[in-house]
């Protein structure tokens, strides 16, 4: 599944969701991740909810965005687009957070995460 990362030096979840210039994309499964790219932030109109819903529509495609901390009303706007905001509160390390990540993947998912996983599946069948 594609998973969206804020940060400001590709080692660390480092930033805000709103404070972000750009978001690194992985995908990830239990077995393998790699690093895909790197989408920058345009910014959308004077208005705090314009920046908000371009920031979300950049990550239609990631079923997860792991920020170090979001506003409520980003939230909602990444919830409505089915994609699940991770807030970590403090610098954690991006390698060691998707190597989390992956174990969990590998056991026996919440079910919050399976339904992203069955996003990311139903894309990758619509695309195919």
């Amino acid at each position: 599944m594609k998973i969206a990362f804020t940060t400001s030096n590709g080692e660390t979840i480092d930033m805000h969701f709103g404070q972000s210039g750009s978001f690194h994309i992985w995908e990830v499964g239990p077995d393998e991740a790699r690093f895909l790219k790197t989408v920058s932030v345009d910014e959308h109109g004077g208005d705090e909810e314009d920046r908000i819903a371009a920031r979300a529509n950049l990550l239609s495609e990631c079923a997860i965005v792991y920020t170090m901390q979001i506003g409520g009303p980003a939230a909602a706007k990444l919830v409505a687009l089915k994609i699940h905001p991770m807030k970590t509160n403090t610098e954690v390390s991006l390698r060691e957070t998707v190597e989390r990540f992956q174990e969990v993947l590998r056991g026996n998912p919440p079910p919050w995460l399976r339904k992203a996983m069955l996003k990311e599946q139903a894309t990758s069948f619509l695309e195919d």
